[in-house]
């Protein structure tokens, strides 16, 4: 094994480890729950050592002391998609946020538009070979890897060894840290969500798991309604996966033989990702098992890709729609508050899918029922995430809107039927007003 002779010279201190990190440096963070906090907080310890430090990545869990006012001119946070522990910043202007395609982003790294010097990364241990999976998250940082000048490693044996194109040999790494902490854990629902809003997401569920027929390929995220959406498919037959991420919620339905992918077109027999956000019991599963093969972004979240998997069901969620089915999912009017994530890869993917079905769901309203996220209007400033070319299926908690191929007439109509009660006759009104439609529809009232 001449690997680990080499590979044991690598290993290092964490102080050792991040002062290859140099001023002007551009350092790519392994995201979600693969974050590898203990580089990261060694980076920021020596923050004053280090100026105009440009830090990058998706979402990320834990600490983020490097958006803390303290630190900038050491420091700058450059979000491809924004998280809660960075969103204050990136709204005040300490931390700037990137608009792209979770797909394209590998393209960035290798074309260099946006080089990078320094990958900071959390993997597994090396097998007999000299190998390492990227565990719980393949995503963009293999793409990060291939191209970084330096790539500094927190090797974890609680990092599963996930399976596919999913590995980097020592050889590669320029320094080792040897940990043994827990992987970060995401749980499937926040634990602050009401009854009422669970009783909604619990119908949204129903509603989607309606228009999902047996031997469909499946994306789903994780949150209330992709949980939702699961609870109702135990008595659904030979469904796939193959989805930028997923969370605890599949493994049952693996168990259970709903999910069986023996019906996928492409890649059959196996749960296609490039993630997960989950829990211990998730990564346990997922270990070793060779149902999973994880691939990069680039390549799960391509399009074309995607598009060869007949029946494609791609589910996302939205912040608002406006009546003429334009989505809105990354800002909050001029505030912007996510990014654009896998939305339109997958939107786009499934429409063009023999069988595909592009699904948008929303919860009616927001803030204890006193908004319309079915609205006359996205909100000033708001971004358009998927077009009103690119819509098809608009869900709710009050049912189904298909607008594709469908006038703007029509699609208000649509659009107001699944609107919350409360709204549909303001909804209506200013339909009439804009001379979307021509009359007053009483099938609208409450």
């Amino acid at each position: 094994m001449r690997w680990l002779e080499k590979f044991k010279s690598k290993i290092k201190t964490l102080q050792e480890a991040v002062s290859l990190i140099q001023s002007g440096d551009r350092v790519y963070v392994h995201p979600g729950c693969a974050t590898p906090e203990l580089l990261v907080e060694a980076m920021v310890d020596r923050g004053n050592a280090l100026k105009n430090v440009e830090v990058i990545h998706i979402l990320t869990l834990g600490k983020t002391r490097y958006v803390e006012p303290q630190y900038e001119g050491h420091f700058r946070h450059n979000a491809l998609f924004i998280g809660k522990n960075v969103r204050s910043a990136v709204h005040d202007g300490r931390a700037d946020w990137t608009p792209v395609f979770l797909s394209e982003i590998p393209h960035l790294f290798h074309s260099k538009k946006l080089p990078i010097d320094v990958a900071l990364i959390h993997i597994s241990p090396p097998d007999e070979h000299g190998f390492c999976s990227f565990g719980v998250g393949v995503d963009c940082t293999k793409a990060a890897t291939e191209v970084a000048k330096k790539i500094i490693a927190q090797i974890n044996p609680k990092m599963p060894r996930a399976l596919g194109d999913s590995f980097i040999h020592v050889d590669k790494l320029t320094a080792c840290v040897e940990v043994d902490t827990p992987i970060k854990e995401l749980p499937q629902v926040e634990s602050d969500i009401t009854q009422k809003e669970a009783e909604v997401f619990k119908k949204i569920g129903e509603n989607i798991a309606n228009i999902i027929d047996d031997g469909s390929t499946l994306q789903l995220g994780i949150g209330a309604i992709p949980d939702a959406v699961l609870s109702f498919l135990h008595n659904k037959k030979h469904l796939g996966i193959h989805t930028e991420m997923f969370s605890d919620g599949i493994i049952k339905l693996i168990e259970e033989g709903v999910i069986t992918n023996e019906k996928k077109t492409l890649h059959p027999g196996k749960v296609i990702a490039s993630f997960v956000l989950g829990t211990k019991t998730l990564f346990e599963f997922l270990d070793d098992n060779p149902i999973f093969e994880f691939h990069p972004t680039q390549y799960v979240n391509d399009p074309f890709i995607i598009a060869k998997n007949d029946n494609m069901v791609a589910i996302n969620s939205a912040i608002q729609v406006d009546l003429t089915g334009q989505v809105c999912a990354d800002s909050m009017g001029t505030k912007f508050y996510s990014g654009f994530g896998g939305q339109l890869d997958f939107i786009r993917g499934a429409s063009r899918s023999e069988g595909g079905k592009p699904i948008i769901a929303l919860p009616s309203t927001a803030k204890n029922d006193t908004i319309s996220r079915i609205a006359t209007q996205l909100t000033p400033g708001a971004g358009v995430t998927t077009t009103r070319g690119d819509v098809h299926f608009v869900v709710t908690e009050y049912g189904v809107a298909d607008l594709y191929g469908k006038t703007v007439r029509e699609r208000v109509q649509e659009l107001i039927k699944i609107a919350h009660p409360n709204f549909r006759e303001e909804l209506e009104a200013y339909a009439i007003k804009e001379k979307f439609l021509p009359t007053k529809i009483s099938m609208y009232k409450g």
